[in-house]
């Protein structure tokens, strides 16, 4: 090849070279700009990893435990009634008044009686002359001047006009409503000249004390359940009061649709603020007291694998040798739980420090921040706040 020939050649070779040093320093450029803030992003996650994270914490400690069933009930009387008349009739006298306080056998309401006194009158009238006749029969018969016939008619006629009377004295005990035991009256239904039919509720009858609760509790529960055990209930009406009473019977059978039993208490309700219809919350005590390490339910992490929790470490140090505080996860075993607090069985010893809120953000070895100005609620009995 000749000289000519190659020039071309070489004229070209030249920028490719220079064009192949322009794509590496670029190239270059860029995987140096890449490295040098990959390594600056991983510095400033390491020393963000570093920051101690703010947490609040608690200190485990024993306290006395009484294990119970908690349920939900509803109240009614020990004795309650719509009252009403058995006769029709038109309100002649009423007696009462909204929310009495009656004794049993009171007299709340009379219907006209019409003609049923006149009636009455005339069958005792009618009942007498039998009794009249009979006797005169009997000295009669004694002087055997009549049959025995004529003494078993005057003795079945006798009996025939006094219940004649019974049952005319019925009728008008029907036109009356009397209070069948001692409670507290309702609203007043009817008003005077009202035509009331037979069976027409006139005002309910309530017995308020004691009273009664009935609730269901689990199958499971049946163990710790005896007649005369004591309960305590609470409504949301009176949120600070406490009404005791004691297991009055428990069903002799189980609901097969969600396998619970229903059990009846009997609720102390001297003042009588306690009335019938109303949603309770009831406590049932059993077994014996002990001591447990009780910690608030935020302090525990609930997972699939098992619940854990975080216990401050104050023995490390960091790289310049200074004191700083971490933390180590572990497995605890959780019990019951009362209110805010839930026991602890094991995995956590009395005097250790837990972390009771901001576990979210922890990894085993964590290094952590103590700020307690905000804790999460501990009350083992807690109220709702009055609105």
């Amino acid at each position: 090849m000749s000289s000519t020939d190659t020039a071309p050649v070489r004229a070209m070779i030249k920028p490719i070279i220079i064009m192949v040093l322009a794509v590496a320093i670029l190239l270059g450029a860029i995987f140096g700009v890449q490295r040098y803030f990959g390594g600056k992003f991983k510095a400033n996650m390491a020393a963000a990893a570093a920051q101690p994270q703010t947490v609040s914490t608690i200190e485990a400690a024993t306290s006395e435990w009484q294990p119970f069933i908690q349920s939900t009930g509803t109240l009614r009387a020990v004795r309650g009634a719509d009252l009403s008349a058995q006769a029709s009739g038109v309100v002649d006298e009423i007696s009462f008044d909204s929310g009495n306080e009656v004794p049993a056998g009171k007299v709340l309401l009379r219907l006209k009686p019409n003609d049923d006194y006149a009636k009455l009158q005339q069958l005792q009238a009618a009942a007498e002359l039998a009794d009249q006749t009979y006797k005169r029969d009997q000295e009669q018969f004694a002087a055997r001047a009549i049959s025995q016939a004529n003494i078993d008619t005057d003795v079945s006629s006798s009996k025939s006009a006094r219940a004649q009377v019974a049952a005319q004295q019925a009728l008008i005990e029907e036109k009356i409503v009397k209070a069948p035991f001692a409670g507290r009256l309702g609203i007043r239904q009817v008003d005077i000249g009202q035509y009331l039919t037979a069976g027409t509720t006139v005002v309910t009858l309530q017995a308020l004390d004691p009273i009664l609760v009935d609730f269901y509790v689990p199958q499971q529960a049946l163990a710790q359940m005896k007649i005369g055990q004591p309960v305590a209930a609470t409504v949301d009406t009176y949120p600070q009061q406490t009404f005791t009473g004691a297991i009055e019977a428990i069903n002799s059978k189980i609901d097969q649709s969600s396998r619970n039993v229903q059990v009846r208490a009997t609720l102390h309700n001297p003042d009588r603020r306690l009335v019938p219809g109303m949603f309770a919350n009831v406590r049932i005590a059993y077994g014996e007291k002990s001591n447990q390490i009780t910690l608030p339910q935020t302090v525990v992490t609930y997972n699939p694998f098992g619940d854990t929790v975080y216990i401050v470490q104050k023995n490390a140090v960091d790289d310049k040798g200074n004191p700083r505080m971490t933390v180590q996860q572990r497995f605890v075993k959780v019990g019951a739980a009362r209110g805010d607090q839930v026991a602890v069985l094991s995995g956590v010893k009395p005097g250790e420090i837990v972390v009771s809120a901001g576990q979210m953000k922890l990894r085993n070895g964590a290094a952590v921040a103590i700020n307690n100005d905000v804790v999460p609620a501990n009350n083992p009995n807690p109220n709702p706040p009055n609105e």
